[in-house]
């Protein structure tokens, strides 16, 4: 992110950090104090008239579960052109909720990269429809398609595949540093698939699938955390949408792993949910998210075990 911000001030563009809860207002007269607010990060948007406003999904989706709206408190982000949205998928809810609650003017850009490239794969485009649940478009150079578990091109599909980039990009890494760099360098990146030629490609380590009517992107979660009951391949991203469209007044977060013990027959798939402050797990609630599952998706998708935990454990920058 370091690089992205020295670029933006090399084109001219004034940039506001903050740092700290986004649940906390600081007051920029008296910045010694701060008050516990909401709406924090939407009156800095309208106190220095941001117009790009970069945050986390994860952001997004709390602001969805406790229902806000800035217009409430009188909050109007005129100056708002765009939301970007990073650090793991955007929900297909948390779309309507943006456009229900933001000017339906911005460009909601939901986003997938990486520090290691110092770009996009998948980016916003305002010169194209913004459709639910979907990356815009392939970043400017980025040749990207989604290949099959068999190294076959299933991009035009709409199948899930894993995301590959079939040519070198102006921003690819030449290396890593040290003795066993370019090692560790090919084992990252191009060790899994080859293009037609037998060439090594780079594989980025994300679970997409592309949608052939609109060229838009669905991040499906990542490649080494794939979900594959009964041999049929789906990301965990597709149960948390479900969960935070449908429960999201009794769940404050969940994980989703794969199981397969030794001795097991077939992967089982758990779903560990965190309750929402106020909210008691109940088999009735584990009942009916996989009824909701099994309705919105399929009868595979269905988690085998359902149950509470107290807390999900995440990165430093907010990734599960």
């Amino acid at each position: 992110m370091w690089h992205w911000l020295v670029s933006g001030l090399a084109s001219g563009a004034t940039l506001v950090l903050y740092d700290g809860s986004p649940f906390r207002y600081l007051d920029t007269e008296n910045p010694e104090t701060s008050k516990p607010d909401d709406f924090a990060m939407h009156r800095l948007v309208d106190e220095v008239g941001i117009t790009h406003f970069g945050t986390s999904a994860k952001y997004l989706s709390i602001l969805e579960q406790k229902s806000l709206n800035p217009t409430s408190v009188g909050l109007s982000l005129l100056s708002l052109e765009a939301i970007y949205s990073t650090g793991s998928p955007l929900a297909p809810s948390t779309f309507d909720y943006v456009y229900e609650t933001f000017p339906s003017t911005i460009n909601l850009g939901s986003i997938t990269g990486g520090t290691d490239i110092i770009s996009l794969f998948g980016a916003p485009n305002p010169l194209v429809p913004v459709y639910q649940g979907e990356i815009q478009a392939p970043g400017l150079g980025m040749a990207i398609a989604t290949y099959d578990y068999t190294g076959e091109d299933i991009t035009n599909t709409g199948e899930p595949g894993d995301l590959v980039c079939t040519k070198p990009f102006i921003c690819q890494p030449v290396g890593f540093w040290g003795e066993d760099g370019s090692k560790k360098y090919y084992n990252s990146y191009f060790d899994k698939f080859t293009n037609s030629r037998g060439q090594p490609i780079w594989h980025h380590g994300d679970f997409v699938r592309f949608n052939p009517n609109t060229g838009g992107i669905w991040m499906l979660g990542r490649s080494d955390g794939i979900l594959k009951p009964a041999g049929v391949r789906f990301g965990s991203a597709e149960i948390y949408n479900v969960v935070l469209q449908h429960f999201a007044d009794e769940v404050a977060d969940a994980l989703c792993i794969g199981r397969r013990r030794e001795g097991d027959a077939d992967e089982t798939v758990c779903l560990f949910l965190k309750m929402a402050e106020g909210n008691s797990f109940s088999v009735a609630l584990s009942e009916g998210i996989r009824a909701t599952v099994k309705k919105a998706l399929s009868a595979r998708h269905v988690p085998g075990i359902v149950d509470e935990c107290p807390d999900i454990p995440v990165t430093t920058n907010g990734k599960k």
